[in-house]
């Protein structure tokens, strides 16, 4: 019982702290992002010794760390370990931003993200992390916070500018790509927790569907960071050769962004890859994705009703769960997510829309770029590829590659 109201508590301080930062946001809090962007040696020295670029991440740091103070005495965990492994994770995160803005890098168009799960995974597994850090590590509700906020971004509006084919062709590619992979994840004899996470994170929105799906079925964290680990790692060849693999086959740009959009994982990711076909592509593919995010919540609600008869279906003198029951069970800091994107596509004026929009993804960013270098610190990257693992790993891959074809076909006979 400890542990469901634990689990209920952290979704609520997600809802609590994602709402307050865009609150924040719309009130005036406004921070100047800093710029990370270098080309060489002498770029990178005159940027470090920048001091607008310490203050502005000096007021981050000091955003982050009233944060983590705020989830630890909601949490009701230590206040000091909360804040030492913040200002870590932040340091680390630092880095790898800079990582990502060097000018050669950012022509590969890799996420900071993707840095921030390397760096975290070369200290994890290179050095013994102290169990003070560990312990302050709140890696998945850094991600549920970044959820919440991400629903600001999902404007009802320009998802249905892309007409019903938009919408159908998500509705379609959920449907389709997550019941094979379930079914792909029977077959491989995959335990059903496992086979619901990697379902989910394939077919619906990477790491956010990942993180939904664990929160409404309390799955396992280890089996929830590897499947993240999937996303991220496959997330990167699919964005940098998929737009060459589209210009190979003479696609549209409208077929290409409709195919990128319904089959890579992570929103970054598709808009990177996006960004290397064309506007008319990068438009596309990211209200195709957002329209996909949409369905998160519906996905959600779904998973948290069957995995509440899945629960009970070895103890008949119960009877069917009730609706206390499938409360419980769901996630509740997707209601975070849905609040935002209400509040955003009808409540407030474009105009206000529009002047907040871009501090709350920065803000949004830097909670994903925090959660994946704690997700680094806490995986060992050997078990990744352990036996026991193998066999999530194909099934992944499997259901993947049919992601990418369903999708395909869908884009071609939609868009073209």
């Amino acid at each position: 019982m400890d542990t469901v109201k634990k689990t209920l508590a952290e979704d609520w301080v997600a809802v609590v702290g994602g709402l307050a930062l865009i609150a924040a946001v719309l009130i005036g809090f406004r921070p100047a992002s800093p710029a990370f962007g270098w080309k060489d040696a002498t770029g990178l020295s005159g940027l470090l010794t920048d001091p607008v670029l310490w203050m502005q991440l000096g007021v981050f740091l000091v955003v982050f760390v009233a944060m983590a103070i705020l989830f630890a005495v909601l949490l009701g965990k230590p206040v000091v370990g909360a804040v030492r492994s913040i200002i870590i994770v932040f340091g680390l995160t630092v880095v790898a931003l800079l990582l990502a803005g060097n000018k050669t890098m950012k022509s590969f168009n890799l996420e900071a993200v993707i840095f921030s799960l390397l760096i975290g995974l070369a200290i994890g597994n290179c050095f013994k992390v102290p169990a003070w850090l560990k312990n302050g590590l709140f890696t998945e509700l850094w991600v549920k916070t970044g959820v919440v906020m991400l629903g600001t971004s999902i404007i009802f509006s320009d998802v249905l500018k892309a007409g019903g084919l938009g919408l159908l062709q998500a509705l379609a590619v959920v449907v389709s790509v997550w019941y094979f992979a379930f079914w792909l994840c029977r077959k491989l004899k995959i335990d059903e927790e496992m086979g619901i996470m990697i379902s989910s994170a394939v077919s619906i929105c990477g790491v956010s569907a990942a993180i939904a799906t664990a929160g409404a079925i309390r799955g396992d964290h280890k089996k929830l960071s590897y499947v993240i680990s999937l996303v991220l790692i496959t997330a990167i060849p699919m964005m940098i050769g998929m737009p060459y693999l589209a210009h190979w086959m003479g696609l549209s740009q409208e077929v290409t962004g409709a195919w990128l959009g319904g089959s890579i994982d992570t929103t970054g990711a598709v808009v990177a890859s996006g960004t290397l076909v064309g506007e008319d592509a990068l438009k596309i593919s990211t209200i195709v994705k957002f329209s996909q995010n949409v369905l998160l919540g519906l996905a959600a609600f779904a998973i948290s009703v069957y995995w509440s008869y899945k629960g009970r279906a070895d103890k008949l003198d119960e009877g069917k769960p009730t609706l206390k029951v499938i409360w419980e069970r769901f996630p509740k800091f997707v209601i975070g997510f849905v609040g935002a994107s209400l509040l955003f596509s009808f409540l407030l004026s474009p105009t206000v829309v529009s002047a907040v929009k871009e501090p709350v993804k920065q803000l949004q960013g830097w909670w994903f770029a925090l959660a994946f270098t704690g997700i680094g610190l806490e995986t060992r990257f050997r078990d990744l590829f352990t036996e026991g693992n193998r066999k999530p790993m194909l099934a992944f891959l499997g259901a993947q590659l049919f992601n990418i074809l369903v999708t395909l076909v869908l884009a071609w006979l939609l868009f073209s």
